[in-house]
């Protein structure tokens, strides 16, 4: 694996152990923003990686379940000071990065998706714009657009961010960390 590159995912659980076992270093965040935030800043520091490459599961009501999609556009789904005159998902006098933030994309025969980031696991419609969710990609995103490092994130859709995604997510863990090994495996 290229030096330059280091791979970051939620949960071992969203890995079910193939990467390791196909001797790939994985470093896993834990869920949330705050624990993704700290997790890719810490990666960045002792790596020097210029690319960071997040592989996880998502849910999705647009995207087909079991489908791969590559995140273009990452937003907060749970930044909400409306009632102080702000647009949801906009993180008051934070000038510097923009409440949508915008990666380049890496693989042309993916479908490219907009990521809603909150610490919630959402099962109903999201107060922002998006048509995948997930509990990590926007601080992530952050994290890489304040440090210069690139960010090439890419979900497995496992569950319709509905009323059964809890039961959806955990039956589709594994096929998901298939995909997403072979994935890997192919591109880096």
């Amino acid at each position: 694996m290229n030096a330059d590159v280091a791979l970051i995912m939620a949960l071992p659980n969203e890995s079910k152990g193939l990467f390791e076992q196909a001797g790939i270093d994985v470093h896993y965040s834990g869920i949330g923003k705050i624990n993704a935030a700290f997790k890719a800043f810490e990666v960045i520091q002792k790596t020097d990686c210029k690319t960071l490459i997040n592989l996880g599961s998502a849910g999705s009501s647009h995207f087909d379940a079991h489908s791969l999609v590559e995140v273009t556009t990452f937003v907060q789904r749970d930044m909400d000071v409306s009632p102080l005159g702000f647009a949801v998902g906009v993180t008051p006098m934070d000038d510097e990065i923009p409440a949508d933030i915008h990666a380049q994309p890496h693989f042309d025969h993916l479908p490219k998706g907009t990521c809603g980031t909150g610490d919630s696991f959402e099962t109903g419609i999201p107060k922002v714009s998006c048509n995948l969710v997930d509990m990590e990609a926007y601080a992530l995103a952050k994290v890489c657009q304040k440090l210069g490092v690139r960010l090439i994130s890419v979900k497995y859709i496992s569950d319709g961010a509905n009323d059964t995604a809890h039961l959806d997510w955990e039956e589709n863990l594994l096929v998901g960390a298939q995909k997403l090994l072979a994935l890997y495996q192919a591109h880096f």
